[in-house]
């Protein structure tokens, strides 16, 4: 009988390996999408937390958040989308468009080309060979893999918003169920995803609270930098610029390089076509958004209103190696670990090396009624 119970347990245990590592496959598979979510999660929190009580049911008000987070980068989008088609309609409206005043282009060419009798009299089967079909066919398949790639981001994106609904709504209920099912008479487990939970809200806020302060030092100093442009070479719309950065930063890696570049390729392109001689101010507004604006705050302000609870100088080799440990969302994985094994050394090593009894002297007794009220 024991043997058949043995067996029963042994045949349980196999399967659970097995869902357990299909599990870990999928999250490894798909790490960066989950970590980000955990960061939208722990940004809309705080929102969820106070509209929950005026909408019911919870699911809408866990939307309504998302939505609410997501409002002031939309609005920051159409707002800089607009400035750059008046941008576009001035340039069109004064003529730089005008492939005739290229200083480049051949006149006898252009006028070649737009004359419809010119047109009419080429052969299409000079452009219908093997060359020529072959280009188009790596064409047509370039740009079916921007669609696929757009896709795939669409439902990366979808899956962020969705776990991070899912933890809105129903991440406290995990939490108790979590704590009752594996937790200790003591109560250490539940000291630890205490002080984990604290800290993560910390990081993560600390991360948007990074991305104000950025597009406030961008706004500032783009907009300086403008007082000392030469004519023409005036960084466009400065303050919406440094605004971009700023939301730009909470891109791992690339950030506020998606912003700052092609400004300075546009003005290095403008500087070509009208005054070469001020080329100066291109190069000092790449040098300033790369030192001030990108590299600074990211290595040096990040870590500071971060990790108000951890060691600053920990948190800052977290923020410098995870990018390059990990990838694009290692500004994000390599704070979470370093708290998890920070927490893990302080409240469960000590008993573990030297039989000491676990303690969850972090644990406030007031503040567990207070917390669990909340949240219900």
């Amino acid at each position: 009988m024991s043997l058949q119970v043995s067996r029963f347990r042994l045949g349980w245990w196999s399967f659970g390996l097995v869902l357990g590592a299909a599990l870990v496959y999928v999250v490894h598979t798909f790490i960066g999408t989950f970590v980000f979510g955990v960061f939208i999660y722990y940004a809309t929190r705080p929102i969820y937390r106070r509209l929950k009580r005026r909408i019911r049911p919870p699911s809408l008000a866990a939307a309504v958040s998302l939505v609410a987070l997501a409002l002031p980068a939309l609005a920051l989008i159409v707002y800089a989308l607009s400035i750059a088609l008046d941008e576009l309609l001035k340039y069109v409206n004064e003529g730089a468009f005008d492939p005739t005043r290229w200083p480049l282009v051949d006149q006898d060419l252009l006028g070649s080309i737009a004359d419809p009798a010119t047109l009419l009299e080429l052969d299409p089967n000079q452009y219908l060979t093997s060359q020529g079909i072959r280009s188009l066919v790596s064409s047509l398949g370039s740009a079916v893999d921007t669609v696929a790639f757009v896709g795939v981001g669409a439902v990366h994106l979808f899956v962020m918003l969705a776990l991070a609904f899912y933890l809105l709504r129903d991440g406290h209920r995990l939490g108790r169920w979590t704590v009752r099912k594996f937790g200790d008479d003591r109560g250490v487990l539940e000291a630890y995803a205490r002080a984990v939970d604290r800290d993560f809200k910390a990081i993560f806020f600390g991360n948007i609270l990074n991305a104000v302060l950025t597009g406030s030092i961008g706004v500032l100093a783009f907009s300086i930098l403008n007082v000392y442009a030469p004519p023409g070479l005036a960084i466009p719309a400065a303050p919406l610029v440094g605004l971009l950065a700023g939301v730009a930063s909470l891109i791992p890696i690339v950030g506020m390089k998606l912003v700052y570049i092609p400004v300075a390729l546009y003005l290095a392109a403008m500087g070509v076509l009208t005054d070469p001689s001020g080329l100066w101010f291109v190069a000092l507004f790449a040098g300033v958004a790369f030192v001030i604006v990108d590299t600074i705050p990211d290595l040096v302000l990040r870590p500071y209103v971060s990790g108000r609870s951890l060691h600053v100088g920990s948190l800052m080799i977290a923020y410098t190696f995870g990018p390059l440990l990990f990838g694009w969302y290692g500004i994000f994985l390599a704070p979470m670990l370093l708290v998890l094994v920070i927490h893990f050394a302080r409240l469960v090593l000590p008993e573990l090396m030297d039989g000491e009894p676990l303690q969850p002297y972090t644990v406030d007794p007031g503040s567990l009624v207070t917390v669990e009220s909340d949240e219900e």
